[in-house]
């Protein structure tokens, strides 16, 4: 986080030879570049982890030289398995819905320090998370309660660890990159989802709907 950042200005194209207009449409409207910090917003079943599978495999054709990690976090066992035989090029690190929120929060903090020293040593990095609401919801259980309380029963301490997971986000000056695409979920029937999304709005700077 000391290392000065710049905007994003090496782009990544997601349009391979396959007939995927997903990918190709992603290029014309929401161009991803390295250091990008993204999220990807919709309502729950509307395809966003197949999203993610179809642009983990369009940088693992296009940009095969860079660091390619799918962090999932209380997704389903069996979309795990899925994403791991489907995205070969890419390493699947998960905390599935059954393992206790403690788990979440430690997968993520393990792969963010490991990105951060590959970003460090020049390489390019690229996080594609499932989904940081998820995240945001094991850091409001996990922290000591601060005694206030957002709408939705969210803790206001509980999003500065989520926060500080995609701000680290980022293009360095120097050489090296890590770029996070993660996904929101809204229209979820939860006031605290809602409130993480809010909260989360405006800190990236690209946002697909």
């Amino acid at each position: 986080q000391a290392l000065t950042p710049l905007y994003p200005d090496e782009r990544i194209k997601l349009e391979t030879e396959t007939q995927n207009y997903s990918t190709r449409i992603m290029d014309l409207v929401t161009p991803i570049g390295l250091g990008q910090r993204g999220l990807i917003v919709a309502p729950p079943k509307a395809g966003k982890t197949s999203l993610l599978k179809e642009i983990a495999n369009a940088i693992s054709t296009n940009k095969p030289d860079a660091k390619l990690f799918i962090l999932l976090v209380g997704e389903r066992p069996e979309e795990v398995t899925d994403l791991e035989r489907s995205v070969e090029a890419a390493e699947v690190v998960h905390s599935t819905f059954d393992e206790p929120p403690e788990h979440h929060v430690k997968v993520a903090e393990l792969l963010l320090e490991r990105a951060k020293r590959l970003v460090e040593i020049g390489e390019d990095v690229i996080i594609l998370m499932d989904s940081i609401t998820r995240l945001a919801r094991a850091y409001n259980l996990v922290i000591p309660p601060s005694g206030r309380t957002l709408s939705g029963g969210l803790d206001p301490a509980s999003l500065h660890k989520p926060k500080a997971f995609f701000g680290a986000a980022r293009n360095i000056e120097a050489g090296g990159s890590l770029t996070i695409l993660a996904t929101a979920l809204v229209d979820t029937g939860s006031r605290m989802d809602d409130m993480i999304y809010e909260e989360f709005k405006g800190t990236g700077n690209m946002e697909l709907h």
